[in-house]
């Protein structure tokens, strides 16, 4: 079957972009790079819009290899408005933090790439080459301060415990193509039924331990604070949304498409890992002092509740899961631009250093609450809307896990609105306004107001999440 490149658009123009950017790096001279930020923001969101001009042209390619549905599709566009929001909220951190411009947009658009790649892997091997291309990307953006020490060790923790995470990961492929004898998920999903062997069940559970480093799931999750707090603040906020985005996309491709039948005897094991999760992520964050800290935290605990629409592994759920993930990148990215910028003004992300900041940037505090809010599922913020489509999958027989999200939610607002309180009732030690300039004001609006209208009017999200759901069936 010759490769049909009308179904890989999308990917050859990430690709192109990507390379594009490096070698402006090395033609334009350092002093003019600054409009690299819009340039690929601009981009990105013409990729964006290309997806959605493809999403009609549906298929397989590569001898079934390679997928492009509409499950593929909403998920490569989630991938997309992540990255142009990250890019167009960090201009001011990279200009003065990171300096190295270029080799920063087009490392995070290869990222991007590889994410894409992933939501249509076919296979195991096109799956393992996409998680590759990101890790890697990933571990240069996480240690791209060069010379703070905090990114340093992150960027080597990250090597460390994702090499380890991606051996896991290969032994659990290995075993289930020796059983199967095949790399392609929709061969294997028919060879498994047929064969459910003790060897096929622990590359289940090595599967499930490889892909849930990658979500931050307990108790692989060791890596997150540590990562989180030293990364730069933009890359923090990339590997929150997207990362954990495309490890959801291909877990739901290899264990409900490849593993169907499998997959009805671990209903519980997941339930109790999404319950572990939850609780482990929220209370935890309770004690942190350090924003980024406590939002790596929080970001476990929404591993969790996104693991809840695996449990059933319906439609509703899958739809659940997809729902969430978008909805959660507003917040995300939201949260972590506030961050962002305080630090370029300030050079804290102590939480005491926040004080006063609704009188320093009233735009800043609010954005920072209305995401914090969404992500305690708070009515009428899109967190609420999410967490609703995720719960109610599970409510006729897990009804103890719908319990446990809706008190550790409530748990949530606790630490989230302690922050609220330092910002909007203690005194500011330095009075000084913090200005908020054009590209991080238009990432600040942009994901309070959606963040805010997919809580009110999900209508037509919810409906395009259903179609791009009802896809992922049909093969």
């Amino acid at each position: 079957m010759p490769v049909n490149l009308s179904l890989i658009i999308p990917e050859m123009a990430l690709a192109g972009l990507g390379l594009a950017l490096l070698i402006l790096g090395l033609i334009v001279p350092k002093d003019s790079r600054q409009g690299l930020g819009w340039l690929t923001a601009l981009a990105l969101a013409a990729v964006a819009g290309l997806t959605v001009a493809c999403w009609g042209n549906q298929g397989t390619t590569m001898f079934g290899l390679y997928i492009v549905d509409g499950y593929a599709y909403f998920f490569k566009l989630t991938f997309l408005v992540a990255a142009a929001l990250v890019v167009l909220g960090s201009q001011g951190f990279v200009d003065r933090q990171l300096g190295g411009w270029s080799e920063y947009y087009s490392t995070l658009v290869f990222a991007t790439l590889g994410m894409v790649v992933m939501a249509s892997a076919g296979d195991f091997m096109t799956m393992y080459l996409g998680l590759e291309l990101m890790t890697i990307a990933f571990i240069i953006l996480v240690c791209f301060r060069r010379t703070d020490g905090k990114s340093v060790e992150a960027g080597m923790k990250y090597v460390l415990l994702a090499g380890m995470s991606s051996a896991v990961l290969l032994y659990g492929l290995s075993l289930v193509y020796g059983i199967t004898g095949s790399v392609a998920v929709l061969e294997v999903g028919r060879a498994a039924a047929l064969n459910p062997t003790p060897a096929l069940m622990l590359g289940v559970v090595l599967l499930l331990a490889g892909l849930g480093f990658k979500i931050s799931a307990v108790p692989f999750h060791m890596w997150s604070p540590d990562i989180y707090e030293g990364a730069p603040t933009p890359v923090t906020a990339f590997l929150a949304v997207g990362s954990k985005a495309a490890s959801f996309a291909v877990l739901l491709r290899i264990f409900v498409a490849a593993l169907p039948g499998i997959w009805d005897s671990w209903n519980t094991v997941v339930a109790i890992l999404a319950a572990v999760t939850i609780i482990v992520g929220n209370l935890v964050a309770i004690p942190q002092t350090n924003l980024k800290r406590m939002l790596a935290y929080s970001s476990i605990a929404q591993a969790g509740y996104i693991l809840v629409g695996l449990v059933t592994a319906s439609e509703a759920g899958i739809k659940g899961v997809m729902f969430y993930a978008f909805l959660y990148v507003f917040a995300t990215v939201g949260a972590f631009t506030v961050a962002a910028h305080f630090y370029n003004a300030t050079g804290s992300d102590e939480i005491k250093d926040y004080a006063g900041l609704a009188q320093r940037s009233p735009l800043m505090a609010a954005v920072l609450v209305v995401s914090m809010l969404s992500m305690a599922g708070i009515p009428p913020l899109a967190g609420f809307v999410g967490k609703f489509y995720l719960f109610k999958t599970i409510v006729d027989n897990y009804l103890w896990l719908a319990f446990i999200g809706l008190i550790m939610s409530m748990v949530s607002v606790y630490y989230y609105l302690r922050v609220a309180l330092v910002m909007y009732r203690d005194e500011p030690l330095d009075g000084t306004p913090i200005a908020v300039g054009g590209p991080v004001w238009a990432t600040l609006v942009v994901t309070m107001l959606v963040t805010l209208l997919l809580g009110v009017y999900p209508g037509p999200v919810s409906e395009v999440v259903n179609a791009a759901a009802h896809t992922f069936f049909l093969h």
